[in-house]
């Protein structure tokens, strides 16, 4: 998945952006509000985690305005402030989750996956694409029900393509969904990565499960 976290506490911010990144997540970070809004509504993202209260502009404010502006990206609100009646105020605004502070890291991700299913209207946790079957509970890909091993970076180049079978996706495409805005990857960074999953992938004497699109990108064949 594809991450924002805007969150004021320089302290959970980076423990959160290193955990995730390291379950294989792009995940971008914002500060504050001001930043938090601006990049929430440049970048295209599965799940925003915002935090309630910050300095510049609170979540509550800045989550209004991208959904009275169309921007309906799932939200899960985050919190020190407990009670119903401050839940109730959140989801009024437009929050897709709430989670309370402190939480548990486990919580918080159960809770992305969930909001990302349910966003991109994938009510089984299993993708099935090309022979291929794609858990993105457990994060692991079998075939003809055998498990193969793939890296955290490819399962998340693998998800890319299987939730558009059959659509050609551009390397610019790829890289904005595997990558963090804040990485630097090399100009065949994506390149590489198709050529190594392929090798995990494919069968001999069969067609590349991942087609290659000359000058256009690559596409998961079904």
């Amino acid at each position: 998945m594809k991450l924002l976290i805007v969150e004021d506490s320089a302290r959970l911010r980076e423990t959160l952006g290193k955990s995730l990144s390291k379950m294989g997540h792009a995940v971008d970070l914002a500060e504050d509000g001001c930043e938090g809004d601006s990049m929430g509504r440049a970048g295209k993202y599965d799940v925003v985690v915002l935090d309630r209260m910050m300095p510049g502009k609170d979540g509550l404010e800045v989550l209004q305005g991208w959904r009275r502006d169309g921007i309906e990206t799932p939200v899960i609100l985050l919190t020190a402030l407990d009670g119903t009646g401050e839940k109730v105020k959140g989801l009024g605004c437009g929050a897709d989750d709430y989670l309370s502070k402190p939480f548990a890291l486990e919580e918080l991700v159960a809770r992305l996956e969930a909001l990302a299913r349910r966003y991109h209207v994938q009510p089984n946790p299993v993708l099935k694409a090309g022979g291929l079957e794609i858990d993105l509970s457990a994060k692991s890909v079998s075939r003809g029900g055998e498990k193969l091993m793939i890296t955290a970076r490819e399962f998340s180049l693998l998800e890319c393509l299987a939730r558009r079978p059959g659509q050609v996706l551009s390397r610019e495409q790829i890289e904005g969904y595997i990558y963090a805005e804040t990485d630097s990857p090399l100009s065949n960074a994506v390149d590489a990565a198709v050529y190594s999953l392929r090798r995990k992938l494919d069968c001999e004497g069969e067609a590349p499960l991942i087609q290659t699109r000359r000058g256009l990108g690559y596409v998961l064949e079904i």
